[in-house]
């Protein structure tokens, strides 16, 4: 199931907060942050059995038509059937995720824009709600 949110404000200085379940038996699902549909600033993609990787976080970014280098975050506090909570928290130079389990990440604002209007979900999850604070 996708979603695709347009013209939603998420400034610097914000933490936007999703809730979700993740479905039976999945892939992966993918949360997508961006000033528009072909360029992301931050790709947050739990991946539980998908393109090689078992119970692995990749974050990336996409601009230009490409995609950069990759991150990988090997505490994967995912599980199906279950509900997950993450906040990202969005500053100027980075987006620090913080994940069910309580620990955090940090991912670097590549793009570089203090706004950003466009949001997508998508693969083996539900999403219940969604919050920026």
């Amino acid at each position: 199931m996708s979603m695709l949110i347009k013209n939603m404000t998420f400034k610097a200085g914000q933490t936007l907060t999703v809730v979700g379940v993740v479905k039976p038996d999945p892939k992966h699902f993918e949360v997508n942050i961006g000033p528009s549909e072909d360029r992301i600033a931050l790709h947050f993609n739990p991946r539980f059995n998908s393109c090689g990787d078992i119970n692995t976080i990749v974050c990336n970014s996409f601009e230009g038509g490409r995609w950069r280098e990759e991150k990988r975050e090997r505490r994967f506090p995912f599980y199906q059937g279950q509900e997950f909570k993450i906040a990202i928290k969005f500053t100027p130079s980075e987006f620090v995720v913080t994940l069910p389990c309580d620990s955090t990440f940090h991912f670097p604002n590549r793009i570089g824009a203090g706004t950003y209007s466009v949001m997508s979900f998508d693969g083996d999850a539900r999403i219940r709600s969604i919050e920026i604070m």
